[in-house]
């Protein structure tokens, strides 16, 4: 079985260019979020509902045409986002520690998550360039 650093020297880089947020709402607004999500057409969402709160991340541009909608919503940060663009096995073992470790050595901050299939981080928009670029040189390191 290949090593994380292994199978992240193969994993593709991708990004989208567009600018991300985060928005948190208390754990009963998860049918407004829903409702939200349901009526934008971008390609990367992610709702986490747990049981103190609800989570979106979701464009800065939707945030700016929705935001009325969601009273009581606290938004923070401007991301961009980059994924792991290869699906990953679910007994990968070590990842994410791995990737966070490297952006965590160029002290990046990251918001890891995970979907079916392959991972994805935001990082702050003003490090996405130093982040990507670090990525780029650990993956010829690891070659």
């Amino acid at each position: 079985m290949s090593t994380a650093a292994e199978i992240f020297r193969d994993t593709p880089l991708y990004s989208d260019g567009i600018l991300y947020t985060m928005v948190t709402l208390p754990s009963s607004g998860v049918l407004a979020a829903v409702a939200l999500l349901a009526e934008i057409r971008d390609p990367f969402l992610a709702c986490i509902v747990d049981k103190d709160e609800v989570t979106l991340v979701l464009p800065m541009m939707a945030w700016e045409d929705f935001s009325k909608r969601l009273p009581g919503a606290r938004q923070e940060g401007s991301f961009r986002l980059i994924t792991f663009d290869m699906p990953l096995d679910f007994d990968v073992v070590g990842f994410m520690a791995h990737i966070s470790a490297i952006l965590a050595n160029a002290s990046i901050s990251i918001m890891a998550l995970a979907a079916f299939s392959r991972d994805h981080i935001l990082v702050p928009a003003d490090e996405f360039e130093t982040a990507w670029n670090t990525l780029e040189t650990a993956k010829g390191q690891h070659k």
